[in-house]
Formats: C-alpha cells, sequence, structure tokens
C-alpha cells in the first residue's frame, strides 16, 4: 500500500485521481496530528501551508515523492528533499488561464475606472463624468516576457483589436509570427505602448526593471500591470510619475512585501490593487490538484512524471556514472544561454570518448535544462525541459564522435541562433574538475563555476593590466584568468573568475576601453 498524507486542504474533486487506484491510502491530516506516523508515509501533497524543512524530512524516512498543488515551491526545501532522492513535483500549468483572464480583468478595470467608479456609486453618488474611461480597441499593449501566460494575455489582446509588442529576448520570429505578435526592444515596448504588462520571472535581472530609468521612457499616459512578481516594478520609483501624471493608473495584484501593509501608492485613486489573486480560481486551485495527483499516480505506476523540479529518477549506479557528465553538461548549457542572449533555434551536442558509452539521454536533458532555465519563468528541470524546448520552437539532438581533442571524454554543444552560431566544448577531468577547453573558436581552458566575466578583445601589449586596473579600482578581486587567441595581434578573449558580481555600470566600464569589442557577465552556480 501506497500511503499519502495530504496535509493541506485539496478538495475531493482534486484527488479524485488518486482515490481510484486500490494501491494507494490517502490520508488528510495536518503533519502535527500524525507525528508518530510520519515514517510510514510514501508521498506527501501539500500547498502553501505545510512548510516542508529538513526537519520534516528527516521524520519521513521512506518519502519518495512531494506534490505541490501549485506553482511555486518556496515553502518546500528542495535542496534536502533531493539530497534525500525525493522527487518534488508541481504544476506549472495549473494557473496558466486563470493568470491571464486576471491580468486582463485588471487592465480593463484600469481603463475603465470600474473600481473607483463602484465605491462611488455604493457612497449614493452617480459622477458618470468623474469616470470617462478609455478603450482597449486599437491600442498599443506591450508585454515583457512572453511565456506561457504572456501568451495567453497576447491572444486575448489581439481578440479585442490591441496591437501587441513584445519584449523578451528568447522569443523566436516564428513564434512572435504564429502568435501574431511583433518582437522589440525593452527601450522600443516602452516607447510605444499605451498599456505594459510584466510577465518575467523576479529574478537579480528583473527586479526594478521599470524602474526611475524605465520608466522615464514610457509614454506619457501609460498604464503599468503587475500581476507577475512583487518587484519587477519598483513601487517606489512609481510615486513621482503618478504624482505628474505620466503614469495614468497602477494596477498591482503583487507586492514587494506581502501583505503590503500601508503603502504609499495606495493614496492614489488611479492605483488598483487585489491580493495576490492571480492563481486565485476554483478552476486553477482544482486543475494544480488533480494535475499533481496525476502526477504522483504516475510515479506510483512507474512511469515519467512531467513535472519534477529536481533531479529526474535515476538508479543509484547510472546517477553514479553520469553524475560528473550531468553537471558538466548543465553548467555548459547556462554558460551557453547567457552568452547566447538572442533567440536559438537548435541545439546540437557531441559525445566523444568515455562520455558516449554512457545513458547520454539524462545529460542532455541536464544540458538542455541549465540552457532553458536563464530563459523562462516557470520552473525547468531535465524532465519538462524537452517540453518547454519544443513550445519555445527550439530545437535538439545527440551525436557521437571519435574526436575527443586530446581528452579522455568531450562534450561539444552548438547552438544555432538567427544570426549566429556558438560553440563550447567540456571536459571532465578526475581529481581536477569540470573544464571548459572550447570557446567561441578560441582554445582556453577554465573552470565553468561562479561569477565569471568574458572579455574579447584587440590582442594588444597591457589588455590585462587594463582591464585588472578598472576591476581594481571598483573592489573586485580577480580569482582566476585565462586567455586564448587566434593569433599575436588578432582577435583575443581572456575569461576571468571574479570574487563577486559586477553590475550594469561596471560592464560599461570595461566596454569603453579601447581595442575591447565585447564584454559578457556570465553567472553558473
Amino acid at each position: 500500500m501506497f500511503r499519502i498524507l495530504v496535509s493541506d486542504a485539496i478538495s475531493e474533486e482534486g484527488l479524485a485521481p488518486l482515490r481510484k487506484s486500490e494501491q494507494i491510502e490517502i490520508v488528510q491530516k495536518k503533519v502535527t496530528e500524525v507525528e508518530e506516523q510520519l515514517h510510514e508515509f510514501d508521498a506527501l501533497l501539500v500547498r502553501s501551508a505545510t512548510k516542508v524543512t529538513e526537519e520534516l524530512l528527516s521524520k519521513m524516512p521512506n518519502l519518495k515523492i512531494i506534490g505541490r498543488a501549485g506553482v511555486g515551491v518556496d515553502n518546500i526545501d528542495v535542496e534536502a528533499a533531493t539530497k534525500r532522492g525525493i522527487v518534488v513535483i508541481n504544476a506549472p500549468n495549473g494557473n496558466t488561464i486563470s493568470a491571464a483572464e486576471h491580468t486582463f480583468a485588471m487592465m480593463a478595470a484600469l481603463v475603465r475606472h470600474i473600481p473607483q467608479a463602484h465605491v462611488s456609486v455604493k457612497s449614493r453618488e452617480w459622477n458618470r463624468s468623474a469616470f470617462v474611461g478609455t478603450e482597449l480597441q486599437g491600442k498599443h499593449l506591450g508585454i515583457i516576457g512572453f511565456g506561457r501566460i504572456g501568451s495567453e494575455v497576447a491572444k486575448r489582446a489581439r481578440a479585442f483589436g490591441m496591437t501587441v509588442h513584445v519584449y523578451d529576448p528568447f522569443l523566436t520570429k516564428e513564434r512572435a509570427e504564429k502568435l501574431g505578435v511583433s518582437i522589440h526592444t525593452l527601450d522600443e515596448v516602452l516607447a510605444c505602448s499605451d498599456i505594459i504588462t510584466v510577465h518575467t520571472p523576479l529574478t537579480k535581472e528583473t527586479k526594478g526593471l521599470l524602474g526611475e530609468k524605465n520608466l522615464a521612457k514610457t509614454k506619457k499616459g501609460v498604464y503599468l500591470i503587475n500581476c507577475a512578481r512583487g518587484g519587477i516594478i519598483d513601487e517606489q520609483a512609481l510615486i513621482p510619475f503618478l504624482q505628474s501624471g505620466h503614469v495614468a493608473g497602477v494596477a498591482l495584484d503583487v507586492f514587494e512585501q506581502e501583505p503590503p501593509g500601508d503603502h504609499p501608492l495606495f493614496a492614489f485613486d488611479n492605483v488598483i490593487v487585489t491580493p495576490h489573486l492571480g492563481a486565485s480560481t476554483i478552476e486553477a486551485q482544482l486543475n494544480v490538484a488533480t494535475q499533481v495527483a496525476e502526477e504522483i499516480l504516475h510515479f506510483l505506476e512507474g512511469k515519467p512524471v512531467t513535472s519534477s523540479i529536481n533531479l529526474p529518477t535515476l538508479s543509484k549506479d547510472v546517477y553514479e556514472k553520469i553524475q560528473a557528465f550531468y553537471n558538466l553538461a548543465k553548467k555548459m548549457g547556462t554558460i551557453a544561454s547567457q552568452y547566447m542572449n538572442i533567440p536559438v533555434q537548435e541545439l546540437s551536442v557531441t559525445y566523444a570518448g568515455t562520455v558516449a558509452d554512457l545513458e547520454t539521454t539524462y545529460i542532455t536533458r541536464s544540458l538542455l535544462a541549465g540552457f532553458l532555465r536563464p530563459r523562462v519563468a516557470s520552473t525547468v528541470n531535465e524532465v519538462n525541459a524537452a517540453m518547454i524546448a519544443k513550445e519555445r520552437g527550439i530545437t535538439y539532438g545527440e551525436k557521437f564522435s571519435d574526436e575527443t581533442y586530446g581528452y579522455a571524454n568531450c562534450i561539444s554543444l552548438t547552438v544555432h541562433g538567427e544570426n549566429r552560431t556558438f560553440t563550447i566544448k567540456g571536459s571532465h577531468i578526475p581529481n581536477y574538475g569540470d573544464r571548459i577547453v572550447h570557446f567561441d573558436g578560441f582554445t582556453i581552458d577554465f573552470a565553468p563555476d561562479g561569477h565569471l566575466l568574458y572579455i574579447q578583445h584587440q590582442d594588444r601589449p597591457g589588455m590585462i593590466g587594463k582591464v585588472g586596473n578598472v576591476l581594481g579600482e571598483h573592489q573586485v578581486n580577480i580569482a582566476t584568468m585565462q586567455v586564448g587567441r587566434e593569433q599575436a595581434g588578432g582577435k583575443a578573449i581572456m575569461m576571468l573568475s571574479l570574487d563577486k558580481p559586477i553590475d550594469d555600470a561596471l560592464l560599461e566600464k570595461l566596454a569603453e576601453i579601447e581595442d575591447i569589442e565585447t564584454v559578457k557577465r556570465l553567472e553558473v552556480s
């Protein structure tokens, strides 16, 4: 009997797939109510209330899978679960329509002043002239971030007769044409849009994305919507733009701090707010519960799960053999994705040497997950990476070769973009670690870890010193430096490992050095 502890409130309808199996016993109780029986459970099904900590996991030695009936897994210690070989799954698609519809509802409410008019009428007023709005038809909608939710918003906007402009560095022309939207730079979207909605994950790159600098680039009278993650729009920076009338209105479903307390934005009549309701529909809650229940059932039946957010289920023997290459491939994918910060159509992976004799399918999945993770808002893992790549119009394939370039093993990745191609080669050397041995046409040797700085330049005396001086002036310490060149006096590269990440201002400073052609920041964890 496969015992499942359901520790948070989940509808019976959502648990229906599990109820049908005679091999499953479901216990619906809080963790605190079954302290003495925790060691007996094979699966744990939660929402957001139960905190799945390392301490709790230590009390559940038979636990094999954790299901989160929702998108986020902030309440689950995924690393601790992974170390114990516990699969963690969620429901990444369950709230897509709900979030898209809420965004559109906020958009309509914002431009037609519906919340303000509602309050006015309930106050026994009838002041029609105070709430003259604007139509959505014919307006230019800017969408920042074009994943599942962003694309659903675009479909609805087109049905309303809106022109949709998208900023997403990884959106291909083919997919944009298929969905009837146009691709632009961020500055272009800011300048041309009457309404702007954000649908990106919250990362260090997107935090404060719509801050003072970018808000100043928007069209006067613009409307802003954030139903994605609090912090993408700098809430404090909004205040002067609302005061001046440059921003005509703002709709927020999410905040930097939740609950937001006595927020200064609440003083503005043209700011409408909701308490993080993007996924709060009967259908979305049922969808996420049903998706997770079905995934747990697949796991029990030995079928592949498609929403695992940690490692795929591998035998211990297979995993031990591929682990080193599994990690190397993920790092190579992460580096290639950041370096090729453009739309991509194809990834080609070639294995040579001892790695070619192993189960390379999982290694390729790891590489694909590493490549996609910086590009999409949803969780990417080795199981769902292929599905997400397909959604993004990215194809991939494996090849095998006898050419090892002098190494016992070699993994080569070639990335085909719309206008260029990039190749990176790596090798794992026992007792030495992962090494990148070829980078965009240059022979080099560096460890793919931590805060990396890539510089392409003309081979001139003193270049290393100039770069070192600028970094030193900004208190950035160089841990290691590796260089490579085509020929003396020609093109050359340097790859620096730094003790801490560098900001955009420092990148711009380095780019100003004479004879430097390209500067890129690469983060590998």
